[in-house]
């Protein structure tokens, strides 16, 4: 049933950038609150018209439905370093911004939460945790009390942000990673899939291994 049709709100169009990746994987996450109007791609004519039913549109979209928020998810373990210049390439305004959070995640209300957040299904956000802006976390992932993920962070899943845990801005934590109690990762840092990082991670660094040990 739609939810305008029990007297709910209807559901806000919404925009979704880009076409791959944690893009589409947002589909899945929209419940009712939000309904997908297209897909935003700087080179839509690599793609089918539609992805999904979806259609995919130039970035001029986003002047054509000035109505529709928008959700950005760009970003990997290679990209991740550009991932907040691609996010502000957009030109969205701060109140345009979607935050999406699946029906099966779990967020506290004594959390905060920025703007363009994605939680995907099995997400947990704990009491006094908070999370800045454009910040992804996908299934299963779990962020404790009082950790504090910084913006244009990618939390990937299965991973486990304890208590207490800084995490800086522009970091990618790969999937299945464990971050001891109180630990600090610095800004653009990189921690690979499974690792157990029980220390400080300094700026920029990429750590790997159980413990985690630099890299690079």
């Amino acid at each position: 049933m739609n939810p305008a049709d029990a007297g709910g709100p209807a559901p806000r169009a919404l925009l979704i950038f880009p076409c791959n990746g944690s893009g589409l994987e947002a589909l899945d996450c929209l419940g009712e609150s939000f309904r997908c109007i297209g897909f935003i791609d700087d080179q839509p004519g690599r793609l089918p018209p539609q992805v999904h039913g979806v259609p995919v549109l130039g970035r001029g979209a986003l002047a054509e439905h000035p109505e529709a928020l928008v959700l950005a998810v760009p970003g990997g373990p290679e990209s991740y370093p550009q991932r907040a210049a691609a996010i502000a390439g957009l030109g969205v305004p701060p109140q345009r911004w979607a935050t999406v959070v699946h029906p099966r995640a779990s967020v506290s209300p004594r959390a905060r939460l920025g703007r363009n957040l994605l939680l995907m299904a099995g997400a947990v956000v704990t009491t006094d945790a908070t999370l800045g802006s454009h910040v992804c976390v996908l299934p299963n992932s779990v962020i404790h009390h009082h950790a504090e993920v910084g913006s244009f962070t990618l939390v990937c899943a299965n991973v486990t942000v304890a208590g207490g845990v800084h995490v800086g801005e522009g970091c990618y934590l790969g999937s299945g990673s464990s971050l001891r109690n109180g630990v600090r990762i610095g800004a653009g840092a990189l921690v690979g899939m499974g690792s157990t990082v029980v220390r400080d991670v300094p700026e920029g660094c990429v750590v790997a291994g159980t413990p985690a040990r630099r890299l690079r």
